[in-house]
């Protein structure tokens, strides 16, 4: 290139650079909190349920696992199901003729008629396992006609779903729980157990990730999580599902409960992997190959507190590495990292510069299990599920209702946990930025008391 021509790109990238700069803080959002129309729904409690009516919309991937745990649990009776694709609701009809109970009315002619079926007067709560456009208005149609909302992750894809569950949650006073199964996982637990004991002294800094490769779902294109969820990386870049990492850390530093996440920053990498899977696994003319794929292969967010605490939120669904959640938390006297598993606690362990790991923790699960693990977790290694953690959070949701118990969660987890995608979009798209995280409890973080399910 001569140098006039090199002059005149450089002069234009630069001034692409600084209107780019100037339009990014022009286009920052100012999430101004709306004024409430409702009562607080923190520790929200509702009249008890001798039994607890349930009905399922979706029951697929996620979905077939719920039906089959709430037939077992006591106190529970599914009283209705829902889905749109036909062999779907036949498969689960057929699990009721499997145990000899009769078969409920079921739902799916269309897309909407999960509506005729909230119209039921023989519902308590609706389980919602459906793609995540679907999570909000399904949640608010559920709440508005009087049944508590139970949705899986995330509760919703955008910063507006987030306060539309919390002021529909409010107004109605009707649970909305993000259905975050990884909060009772057996470690999660005990490490929730060890944060409450004060063992790691003062919490300062924590890691969460979701890294799973998943690009087998690219295959299922028709029908399965992949039919949808591959549309994704093709209009989207950041951190898309950051609640199975996030949710345990935020309950070991009781963030919505004296302490709030105040801001973040997020980059990705480079979006390669899903092409190179699709041109190894899919003919030139396949929809895998004509897609353009711009989600970063990793995204990396950080997170900062009101009280100046820190965590590091990963994501990766793509790249060839072994699955990992991170869980890690590092207080003033110690630390907890997973996979694998390992700890040190000054004055607990021999020693602070070599990891307690292996075989080596037992006695410190001994010793410090949870005790929702030591009074269901026998079951629930039986009854399966991610090592048992869905089983024990459907057991316990039930166990909360049929006593009038708040919920381990939140509908101000649910939109603070999931409002971490979006943000994480608006960051990476505009360098890195920082952008401030909604308070969805308008303040009322300040007074709510921390998770009382350890006693």
């Amino acid at each position: 290139m001569e140098r006039r021509e090199f002059l005149k790109v450089a002069g234009t990238a630069g001034i692409a650079a600084a209107t780019s700069s100037v339009f990014a803080q022009q286009r920052k959002p100012s999430f101004k909190t709306p004024k409430a129309s409702g009562k607080s729904a923190a520790g929200l409690v509702t009249p008890k349920l001798d039994t607890v009516r349930v009905a399922l919309i979706g029951l697929g991937a996620r979905g077939s696992g719920h039906l089959a745990q709430m037939l077992t649990i006591e106190g529970a009776k599914v009283t209705a199901i829902c889905d749109n694709h036909a062999p779907t609701l036949d498969a689960a009809k057929k699990r009721f003729e499997k145990k000899g109970l009769p078969v409920p009315p079921a739902y799916g002619k269309d897309d909407t008629d999960y509506k005729n079926m909230l119209d039921r007067d023989d519902i308590d709560i609706v389980i919602i396992s459906t793609p995540w456009n679907w999570h909000v208005p399904m949640s608010v149609d559920a709440m508005k006609r009087g049944k508590h909302a139970f949705v899986e992750v995330p509760a919703s894809p955008t910063v507006e779903g987030c306060w539309e569950l919390v002021d529909t949650s409010e107004r109605t006073q009707k649970h909305c729980m993000m259905m975050e199964n990884v909060c009772y996982g057996r470690e999660e637990l005990m490490v929730l157990n060890m944060c409450r004991l004060g063992l790691f002294g003062e919490l300062l800094h924590g890691e969460a990730a979701y890294i799973h490769d998943l690009r087998w779902q690219m295959k299922e294109i028709v029908h399965g999580t992949g039919s949808w969820r591959t549309h994704e990386y093709t209009k989207r870049n950041g951190n898309l599902y950051p609640t199975h990492g996030l949710g345990p850390v935020a309950q070991y530093m009781n963030l919505n409960r004296g302490d709030r996440m105040d801001y973040l920053a997020s980059m990705s990498s480079p979006a390669r992997v899903r092409d190179i899977y699709a041109e190894k696994n899919f003919p030139a003319d396949s929809l895998r190959r004509k897609e353009k794929y711009i989600c970063g292969d990793i995204n990396t967010t950080l997170v900062k507190t009101v009280l100046g605490r820190t965590i590091m939120v990963q994501w990766d669904e793509q790249l060839p590495r072994p699955y990992n959640r991170l869980n890690f938390i590092q207080g003033t006297n110690g630390a907890w990292g997973g996979f694998p598993n390992r700890m040190v606690i000054e004055g607990v362990t021999p020693s602070t510069e070599d990891w307690v790991e292996g075989d080596g923790l037992e006695s410190y699960f001994k010793k410090y299990d949870h005790p929702l693990w030591l009074r269901i977790g026998e079951l629930a290694k039986q009854m399966g599920g991610h090592g048992g953690m869905d089983f024990v959070m459907l057991w316990r949701m039930i166990y909360c209702l049929r006593n009038g118990l708040p919920l381990d969660q939140d509908v101000y987890d649910a939109a603070s946990w999931s409002v971490i995608a979006p943000l994480s979009e608006w960051s990476v798209a505009n360098r890195g930025t920082s952008v401030d995280i909604p308070d969805f409890t308008r303040g009322k973080w300040k007074t709510i008391t921390p998770l009382e399910i350890v006693s």
